[in-house]
């Protein structure tokens, strides 16, 4: 039932992704794209992103979230010719992914607007696109037509009760503090469960302890997120 964490963890590599939206015929629509299977999160969903690289970076820069917005754009641009401006990104979250992970990416997370012009994916890391409301991704997660990570899941969560881009924009833009996501992991039976700050079990990594809730049940039937 709890995390059996090294006491030295992997260190986890600067990386940023860009959620692109759009206001579609009937709903907010949100850009996924499907990786192929040899590369990291391979066969997954996601949204536009990858490492943060020294091209990114800037003597003036005052936090990592600077690199990361262009690093965010200029992934936007690469994996699916799309270019959005970096100052036009608004912070949806931070995250960070469990000490046992052999491969980790403390990754931000932000919000866009997407601009004009056509979506082109290389055919290669990534296999195809789609323009979908969020709520349809995660029906077809449920179905077991698509595999997404938990941070992909909850920030299509979020954004589901959102009927277009500009209120999506509006609440986040509002988050103060940008929340920050350090996940803790624990196998339950069915599963697992991901925890979080605020959650009872989050500092022991239990999930049996009572007190508040802040994880994702990610059981074999199905995902449930529950917080207080």
């Amino acid at each position: 039932m709890s995390d059996t964490a090294p006491t030295a963890p992997t260190p986890a590599i600067p990386a940023a992704t860009v959620v692109l939206v759009r206001d579609g015929a009937d709903a907010l629509e949100v850009l996924m794209l499907h990786r192929t299977s040899q590369v990291a999160f391979g066969g997954m969903w996601v949204f536009p992103g990858g490492r943060v690289d020294d091209s990114d970076r800037r003597a003036e820069d005052r936090s990592d979230a600077a690199a990361a917005r262009r690093a965010a754009a200029r992934e936007s641009l690469e994996e699916c010719a799309l270019a959005v401006d970096p100052h036009d990104l608004v912070p949806l979250s931070h995250w960070t992914p469990p000490a046992i992970t052999p491969r980790r990416y403390a990754t931000w997370f932000f919000l866009a607007r997407a601009g004009e012009g056509n979506v082109a994916v290389d055919g290669g890391e990534i296999r195809d696109h789609a323009w979908l409301a969020p709520a349809e991704v995660l029906a077809r997660r449920d179905r077991g037509e698509v595999d997404l990570a938990p941070p992909t899941w909850m920030t299509l969560t979020d954004l589901s009760p959102h009927p277009d881009v500009t209120s999506a924009l509006a609440h986040a833009a509002q988050r103060s503090p940008v929340p920050r996501y350090e996940t803790r992991w624990a196998e339950v039976p069915g599963g697992a469960v991901a925890l979080w700050d605020g959650d009872a079990g989050y500092a022991s990594a239990n999930p049996g302890l009572d007190g508040p809730r802040h994880r994702l049940w990610m059981l074999k039937d199905r995902w449930r997120l529950e917080r207080s």
